[in-house]
């Protein structure tokens, strides 16, 4: 069974996702964004009191907000922190990482993850796609009711409707989504009443209605 808890971070109210299995005392964390100071303090020692080890960090992509906490975490529990190697050409990283590719398998702390590259909002946008739980942690590329910007230096719109489309919105309807902000949705919902993926949002005829 796949735990997930949920954090809310920095004055962006970034989502920061703790995962583990069952009773695990592994921990996969994604996107650790809480700031250095009492952020980073209150969530160590959440994780001291719930007696939880990170494995990996996980990142989605690099922007400040999704990784300020990520090189705490490795310098106190040397795990690594996986992130695509585009994020490199438009950030400065100052901790050390693990190369992504496209369909990669994870298996981290009883986990299992399926890399899905998803550049838009940033050139090396990564969600990270756990089948057996059917839950996709989307980073910054999909909301509830919405995309990731693009406006910022190294986004681009029709790579990120590109990579939400063809490698998104194939997933299975129940799939829940877990955003880099705001509250979670599923690829159904979203199919149906995000207004920026346009080509969903009518009834499905099914194939058998087809003469």
């Amino acid at each position: 069974m796949l735990n997930i808890r949920h954090f809310v971070f920095n004055p962006f109210q970034e989502n920061t996702y703790v995962l583990s299995e069952g009773n695990s005392s592994e921990a996969v964390i994604v996107d650790p964004g809480c700031d250095p100071g009492r952020e980073q303090e209150s969530f160590f020692g959440w994780l001291e009191t719930q007696r939880l080890r990170p494995v990996a960090v996980l990142l989605t992509h690099a922007h400040p907000d999704h990784r300020s906490g990520a090189k705490a975490i490795q310098d106190k529990f040397g795990v690594p922190v996986y992130m695509c190697e585009a994020e490199k050409t438009v950030f400065n990283i100052d901790f050390d990482t693990t190369p992504l590719e496209d369909g990669q398998k994870l298996d981290l702390g009883g986990l299992h993850f399926e890399v899905i590259t998803t550049p838009g909002h940033t050139p090396g946008g990564v969600c990270y796609y756990l089948p057996a739980d059917k839950a996709l942690m989307t980073g910054d590329t999909l909301f509830r009711g919405t995309i990731g910007r693009t406006d910022l230096k190294g986004g681009e719109y029709d790579d990120l409707i590109v990579s939400i489309m063809d490698k998104v919105m194939g997933l299975d309807g129940d799939v829940q989504i877990f955003p880099g902000h705001g509250s979670s949705s599923t690829i159904s919902d979203e199919r149906t009443n995000n207004p920026f993926l346009q080509p969903f949002n009518e009834p499905w005829e099914g194939i058998d209605s087809i003469d």
